[in-house]
């Protein structure tokens, strides 16, 4: 294996295979070696996502309490309005975060929707927010759109390996989903991407996944690794459950593979206690989804969050640090203030 921490697109199986089957402690180890040559290892950055368009969706994903095919209880929703966007994001501003992502229930977005995304995303920058937005798929005209917009990020999950991928969604197709995230690369956008856990995938297909993200030209900047969220109503909502070990390690190995990429927490954090979520950190986590629920599933209330930052002794990228309790008691207050109802995505 070549030099531990080292960007590299030339993964094989068997590498990966061999980081995976190491020691707990001694894959642990190597990959907080590579997180503190690339990060800060007491910080972590802090996104809010919200849906901007919920339920409906013609795609048949089958995690997804989204989609039109099943039947969910999920009410629908239009295109959220552009002043309704802005005051989300002022709110999630003043939480502490960093970025604010926009979802849409979308299989890609049509012509007559994008002035508003357009609106919704200059808006959004202007007040000092760094944008995200995951609308489906992408043609280059739309990804140039969004990133004349000035968008910062665009989402798009690979989910799983493409072996596996069939058993999951059968209305688009992998290569799809990779030709969205080079639309989004040749625009001069950021990609986010990343996949689920514990929809029923071997470890072969673990494997799988971080190969595609790690091996392509240019590493994803963003790599959100979500734990399933078992919906009733949804295909999935019967797998067995997914060893929080092998949670960890994939979190351990997506680090080492992808040294430079911010590695997030996203669905599933409310089935982990502060003790796993502490322990996704020391394997080079260092990016969450903040808030109540990503879309129609729950997500650790923003307090208690702030408390396990605290308790950990861990910072919020940009907005706290461990000697400014000024900041800190402001902070606090404004999440006291809040009675936000808001939806949020799973990426």
């Amino acid at each position: 294996m070549q030099q531990l921490g080292a960007i590299r697109h030339d993964w094989t199986e068997a590498e990966v295979k061999a980081l995976f089957e190491l020691p707990f402690n001694d894959l642990m180890f190597k990959a907080q070696i590579v997180h503190r040559e690339n990060f800060d290892p007491n910080e972590v950055q802090v996104s809010t996502l919200l849906s901007i368009k919920t339920g409906a969706c013609p795609e048949d994903c089958k995690y997804c309490p989204q989609s039109g095919h099943y039947n969910t209880g999920l009410e629908k929703e239009r295109l959220m309005q552009v002043e309704k966007v802005l005051e989300k994001a002022r709110k999630a501003k003043e939480t502490g975060s960093t970025r604010f992502c926009m979802g849409a229930a979308w299989k890609h977005p049509a012509d007559k929707d994008m002035p508003y995304v357009i609106e919704m995303v200059q808006k959004v920058k202007e007040m000092g927010l760094e944008t995200c937005m995951t609308l489906g798929m992408l043609d280059e005209g739309k990804a140039q759109q969004l990133a004349d917009a000035g968008l910062d990020y665009y989402n798009h999950n690979l989910d799983t390996s493409p072996e596996f991928y069939d058993k999951i969604i059968t209305t688009r197709t992998y290569q799809d989903r990779l030709d969205t995230l080079q639309n989004v690369r040749d625009s001069g956008m950021k990609i986010c991407s990343g996949g689920i856990l514990g929809m029923g995938e071997t470890a072969k297909d673990r494997y799988g996944l971080l190969m595609q993200l790690a091996n392509m030209p240019v590493q994803p900047e963003s790599v959100p690794i979500n734990m399933l969220v078992k919906v009733s109503g949804t295909p999935l909502e019967n797998v067995e459950d997914l060893d929080h070990i092998d949670f960890i390690r994939m979190i351990a190995v997506a680090r080492i593979m992808m040294p430079k990429s911010h590695v997030r927490l996203s669905a599933g954090r409310e089935k982990m206690s502060d003790e796993m979520q502490a322990m996704t950190f020391f394997a080079g986590a260092n990016s969450v989804f903040y808030g109540e629920c990503l879309l129609t599933t729950p997500n650790p209330e923003t307090h208690r969050d702030v408390q396990l930052f605290k308790k950990l002794g861990i910072n919020m990228e940009q907005r706290i640090s461990d000697t400014d309790e000024t900041q800190e008691a402001a902070l606090m207050s404004n999440l006291q203030k809040q009675q936000d109802s808001s939806h949020f995505y799973e990426a």
